[in-house]
């Protein structure tokens, strides 16, 4: 008699057919032991890791996204960005709660204002899935509820009436948590209230739907959002096995309404700090229109260190992407600070002690300029 196999004998995997529209969907995540063996053989670590992160960090998967992972590899890229896992449960040395200190600049119960000209809008702390790389894993996975100053569910009118008061503020970014976890009567209502302040200019929405679950891109979400344009989406595919056909028509929904597509990646260990998976990464994404945008160096996030490269293997990748690849296929590799986005590729400008400007090109080929650019 020969073993059946734990996905096989455990709740009864629904077929893509039958997964529901996006609303049923987000109802239906998987959320338990027995639901996730549907979908994938858990390894005793991903199950002591499970039990562990209860009552510390949230932990949901999507169909769609869960029919990505390799039911039998605990190493496949998409289980490590959304099963717990024992190593999150080890605080790195250096990890802190907020390294991008949200904590530090925010201003009402959503608004965190760092940079003069744009703010972060955090509309909610729920997500779809609850990625194990967040860099906001504290407050938006932990379940004593960290998230806001406030209850989410306090007025907006704080919020709109800070932008409102401050006109340097060009751009608002809709965050969190992602935002399209919302009905769209309640994004529709957000939408309309920073329309109403005349000196935002840009919207921008950051979701990671298109990736986890597409159909939550409805073309009715996609008109509402080009009845407020100018409105960017900020998407995160962090893998090429994430781009799949109906993601490419998620954005091709978006992009077909107006709504510019960019990607925002994070340089993982064991899920994409390769130059061949990087690449196709990059390429597949041009090939549905979306263009990477930033590469982010991963957060020293307490709960994430174990994701985390050198910076010199991220320079590395980006090294071996500049020159060789279409221009705009190349993000640009940022860390991110309390401070800000600080650069993170190395510099190809020297002067040298004549004073002389030299610049090296992807080859590592160098030119002296002169003394130039004093």
């Amino acid at each position: 008699m020969t073993d059946t196999p734990a996905h096989e004998d455990a709740v009864s995997r629904p077929a893509a057919q039958d997964w529901g529209d996006w609303r049923k969907q987000m109802a239906r995540r998987i959320t338990t032991l027995e639901q996730l063996r549907a979908w994938i053989d858990v390894t005793p670590e991903e199950e002591e890791a499970i039990l562990r992160c209860k009552g510390r960090y949230r932990w949901s998967i999507t169909q769609h996204y869960a029919s990505l992972m390799d039911p039998h590899d605990p190493r496949c890229p998409i289980r490590l960005q959304a099963v717990p896992g024992l190593a999150e449960l080890t605080p790195g040395p250096t990890a802190t709660v907020d390294p991008v200190g949200d904590r530090v600049y925010r201003k009402t119960n959503r608004v965190i204002h760092k940079y003069p000209d744009r703010v972060v809008f955090l509309v909610t702390a729920v997500c779809p899935v609850y990625c194990r790389h967040c860099t906001r894993k504290f407050h938006t996975t932990d379940q004593q509820g960290t998230y806001f100053e406030e209850k989410e569910a306090r007025s907006f009118e704080p919020d709109f009436a800070y932008i409102a008061a401050h006109p340097e503020i060009r751009d608002v970014l809709l965050t969190g948590g992602d935002p399209l976890v919302y009905p769209d009567e309640k994004i529709a209502f957000i939408l309309e209230n920073l329309r109403a302040i005349p000196h935002v200019e840009v919207i921008r929405i950051g979701s990671r739907f298109p990736v986890l679950m597409p159909d939550r891109i409805t073309p009715e979400l996609c008109r509402i959002l080009e009845a407020h344009h100018p409105v960017w989406l900020n998407t995160h595919f962090n893998h090429p096995k994430e781009i799949t056909p109906a993601s490419a028509a998620a954005c091709d929904r978006l992009l077909r309404h107006g709504v510019p597509v960019q990607n925002q990646s994070v340089l993982l260990k064991g899920v994409n700090d390769d130059i061949d998976t990087m690449r196709a990464l990059v390429h597949g994404l041009l090939k549905i229109r979306v263009r990477p945008y930033y590469l982010y160096h991963c957060d020293d996030v307490v709960g994430v260190s174990h994701f985390m490269t050198s910076l010199e293997e991220g320079r590395a990748i980006m090294e071996q992407l500049t020159g060789f690849t279409t221009g705009f296929a190349v993000p640009q590799y940022v860390y991110t600070t309390d401070l800000g986005k600080i650069p993170a590729s190395r510099e190809v400008l020297h002067r040298d002690a004549l004073g002389d400007v030299w610049v090296e090109n992807y080859q590592g080929q160098k030119r002296n300029l002169g003394p130039v650019l004093r």
